[in-house]
C-alpha cells in the first residue's frame, strides 16, 4: 500500500510517454514533400537556374528542416554564386545536422578556401580522413583543393591596388 500513489504515477507517466511518441515518425526520415522540391531543385540546378533551385531548396528546408541535403544544396549554389561567407553557414547547418557528413566537410572546407582559410579547410580535411576508413571521394577532392590553392601566390593589397599616373587627374568641376 505504502507503493501504490508512486506506481499509479509511474504507470501513468510511462502510458503518456509511450503514446506520445508512437504517433511521431522516426528522426531519419525526410518528408516526401521535402524530398519532392528537392528534385525539382536538382532539375533547376542542372538547367543552369541556380535562383529557381535555391528557391526550391528553401521550399524544401520549410516543408522539412531536417533535410541537411538541402542546406548542402543551397550551399553549393552559394560557392558558384563566390558567396562563400554564406556557403560556409550553409555547410554548418547541415552539420549540426550530421556532423560526420562527408560531403557538408568537404564542401566546407573548400568554401573555407575561397575564404583563404586553408588551415581551417585542412582540419576539415583531417576530419574526414579520421571518419573515412579507406580513401574516400571527398577526401580526395578536397585534398586536391587544398594543394591547388596552395600553389597560387598570395598577392597584398599594394600588390592589386594600381597607382594614379600623373596627369590623368580629371581637374575639379567648382575651379573657373
Amino acid at each position: 500500500m505504502r507503493f501504490s500513489p508512486a506506481v499509479a504515477a509511474l504507470s501513468l507517466v510511462l502510458a503518456t510517454v509511450s503514446s506520445a511518441s508512437f504517433g511521431q515518425s522516426p528522426d531519419v526520415e525526410i518528408k516526401q514533400g521535402s524530398v519532392k522540391y528537392m528534385q525539382l531543385g536538382e532539375a533547376a540546378q542542372k538547367r543552369g537556374e541556380l535562383d529557381l533551385a535555391a528557391d526550391l531548396y528553401e521550399t524544401s528546408l520549410v516543408v522539412d528542416p531536417r533535410n541537411g541535403s538541402a542546406f548542402i544544396a543551397l550551399a553549393q549554389i552559394a560557392r558558384v554564386q563566390k558567396l562563400p561567407g554564406k556557403a560556409i553557414r550553409l555547410y554548418r547547418e547541415a552539420l549540426i545536422l550530421d556532423p560526420n557528413n562527408l560531403d557538408a566537410l568537404a564542401g566546407q572546407g573548400e568554401a573555407l578556401i575561397q575564404r583563404g582559410a586553408l588551415e581551417k579547410a585542412r582540419v576539415n580535411l583531417s576530419r574526414i580522413e579520421s571518419l573515412c576508413r579507406s580513401r574516400c571521394s571527398q577526401n580526395d577532392q578536397l585534398a586536391s583543393a587544398i594543394t591547388i590553392a596552395e600553389k597560387k601566390p598570395v598577392l597584398s593589397a599594394e600588390a592589386v591596388t594600381p597607382k594614379p599616373k600623373i596627369g590623368d587627374e580629371e581637374p575639379d568641376a567648382e575651379t573657373p
